[in-house]
């Protein structure tokens, strides 16, 4: 069984920001799979359906990103889930906007909702790291991941959306590469259209 977590913010305020490209992504692939309708639980929205063979959690954690370990380690632990297992979707500015990267264990770089997940399960959970841009200055950070994307991100963050819930399967089956080749393949196919 695997957990798929995708970090934001709760709220309507929060939906469009660029923090949020981790509920984002959950939504897209529970929408793509068929998943439950999400329900209330570990302090979080829990969905649960099928990707290939494997039983999927979807998780996000509506404890403000802050607290995001919270939920998770709640439903890790409830389902004994080990960390190798939670595979969990979040926004990362030191990624380029649209690119991504698959990532297991390892530091959390400052990001406030996997240093919370860290201090509840440890580091050895995998991630998918979803680039949002970097603003230029470290002072803007807040800012800019607080921001919606704007009418231009769209142009690449729906085929993002879209790629990662086709091919999910693939990293739920830990092919990494394959599925990052996979995203790719199809962002690029669609930028020469």
């Amino acid at each position: 069984m695997l957990l798929l977590v995708g970090l934001g913010n709760p709220g309507g305020d929060y939906a469009n920001n660029r923090h949020n490209i981790g509920f984002m992504a959950v939504d897209e692939i529970v929408r793509r799979h068929s998943f439950t309708p999400f329900k209330s639980k570990f302090s979080g929205e829990l969905s649960e359906g099928r990707i290939g063979n494997d039983k999927v959690l979807a998780l996000k954690p509506m404890t403000y990103m802050n607290e995001s370990g919270r939920s998770v380690g709640a439903a890790a632990s409830f389902y004994k889930i080990e960390p190798a297992d939670v595979l969990v979707i979040h926004d990362e500015i030191d990624l380029e906007a649209g690119r991504m990267r698959c990532k297991s264990g390892g530091g959390h770089a400052g990001h406030n909702g996997l240093r919370s997940i860290h201090a509840h399960i440890g580091d050895a959970y995998r991630r998918l790291r979803l680039g949002v841009g970097h603003p230029g200055d470290r002072g803007q950070v807040s800012d800019h991941v607080l921001k919606d994307f704007s009418k231009a991100d769209k142009t690449w963050l729906e085929p993002l959306l879209d790629g990662i819930a086709d091919h999910i399967g693939l990293l739920v089956d830990g092919d990494d590469a394959g599925f990052s080749n996979r995203v790719a393949l199809d962002l690029n196919s669609k930028d020469n259209h």
